[in-house]
């Protein structure tokens, strides 16, 4: 059991038949009455973000959610199947349980399969990963100086923006987590 008092960020818990996730709390100390804590909390399931306020001494039941490193292998049409490194046991995840970060990942690549009282409910990709420009309008001599960007398609398909200098076949540095690019590999 974990106590409204006691959230911090990070904090799973189980309330109304749902799961959540603290994103931001503070505790409040008004002048007059009560205190209470003010949270941003999201539904690990849903992804819905919601805020609400909490009295210090409400209790909850924690909830632990698995995060297993998994190799992602292939796709069969809305099918991604991911094997356990560990067990070579391979699991198949439907297309909606992934999210919209997962255009970074190629096969082979190490991901983290989060589940919940051994039900699937996401896939997080590594926050780094180097992957090839197929597809760009060539570089000019000179493009150094500005800080303009230009539209690259990438191994995977995903579509991301880099500086004028890189051309198709150069290895780049994406961050999964915004889509953007961060450096020559």
């Amino acid at each position: 059991m974990v106590t409204a008092g006691d959230f911090r960020n990070g904090v799973t818990f189980e309330m109304d038949g749902g799961v959540y996730s603290i994103i931001e709390f503070q505790h409040v100390k008004p002048g007059k009455g009560a205190a209470f804590v003010r949270t941003k909390i999201r539904n690990v399931i849903s992804g819905a973000v919601t805020e609400r306020t909490f009295n210090p001494n409400d209790k909850f039941p924690t909830a632990f959610i698995e995060r297993k490193d998994m190799q992602y292998l292939y796709s069969d049409g809305d099918l991604y199947y991911f094997m356990d490194t560990e067990t070579y046991e391979q699991i198949p995840i439907n297309k909606s349980e992934l999210s919209d970060n997962f255009k970074f990942v190629k096969e082979n690549m190490e991901c983290k399969v989060l589940s919940y009282k051994g039900s699937v409910f996401g896939v997080e990709p590594p926050n780094f990963v180097e992957l090839e420009i197929t597809k760009t309008e060539p570089g000019v001599k000179g493009d150094t100086a500005t800080n303009t960007l230009k539209p690259a398609t990438l191994e995977t398909g995903a579509e991301i923006r880099v500086p004028l200098f890189i051309n198709e076949g150069e290895m780049v540095r994406v961050d999964t987590r915004t889509g953007e690019y961060m450096e020559r590999a």
